[in-house]
């Protein structure tokens, strides 16, 4: 995919490709053009050329809610929780749009209605679990920890049922606890889920010890791309990163 910024090309033909239940990284210099590729993917951003394909499906002319509801789902490298409802309630955010009822049924508070209610609550409180905040339900959303807070995120971008992944900068602000507890729910997509994930992060540690492939964007194009040893062998990504020196 390729985008321009008014004199600005953000990417140029660049690409990324996840399998089911692989962890894909995606890294680069600040400005390489990481968050406007995920950008793209999710819908965000409208490319000037390329294509989005999930599972054989091109969904590049789709809008955001349509390729959420596709399976294409994002958390952002800013929090974006909902400070004034509980844990339970964002994540409820969530899953509705997997939701079997419709506005009638919601307007009605039709059996229906009630039915679905209570699968969605059920399902959210097991996404709270797998990132192990089920203690949290009730509590108030902003009273939360900060690093709490990105895991109620990812529960929420569980709930909404996710053949991909995208996670930007998941471990900004984290320490060093709170990364590992993050790349163990991280495997554990994967693993147990089978989730595609593509993984924007800073954190090299965390890339290297989670990623099943990388690829590496430098001035919005691909630099390479290859599984972690390979990259860090790489003298041309040592280069973009450290400089020749």
């Amino acid at each position: 995919m390729s985008v321009r910024f008014g004199g600005v090309q953000a990417l140029s033909e660049a690409r990324i490709t996840v399998r089911e239940g692989d962890v894909a990284a995606l890294i680069g210099p600040n400005g390489a053009g990481k968050t406007t590729l995920l950008g793209v993917v999710s819908g965000a951003v409208k490319p000037d050329a390329g294509l989005v394909r999930l599972r054989g499906d091109d969904l590049s002319g789709r809008p955001i809610h349509e390729r959420a509801g596709a399976g294409v789902v994002r958390t952002f490298q800013n929090l974006e929780i909902f400070s004034n409802m509980t844990a339970l309630e964002n994540v409820l955010t969530g899953a509705h749009l997997k939701a079997g009822y419709c506005l009638v049924d919601s307007l009605l508070r039709t059996p229906k209605f009630s039915r679905e209610e209570k699968r969605l609550r059920e399902l959210c409180r097991e996404k709270l679990d797998f990132v192990g905040l089920s203690d949290k339900a009730q509590a108030n959303a902003a009273d939360l920890p900060y690093g709490e807070q990105r895991l109620l995120e990812m529960a929420r971008a569980l709930a909404s049922d996710p053949k991909v992944l995208l996670l930007d900068e998941p471990a900004a602000g984290m320490n060093n606890k709170e990364t590992a507890q993050l790349g163990t729910i991280i495997r554990r997509i994967r693993d147990e889920l089978h989730i595609g994930v593509v993984l924007v992060e800073h954190d090299m540690e965390l890339v290297m010890d989670i990623s099943d492939r990388i690829t590496v964007l430098n001035f919005g194009s691909v630099l390479a791309e290859g599984t972690p040893r390979e990259i860090q062998e790489n003298p041309e990504v040592v280069t973009a990163y450290l400089g020749e020196d």
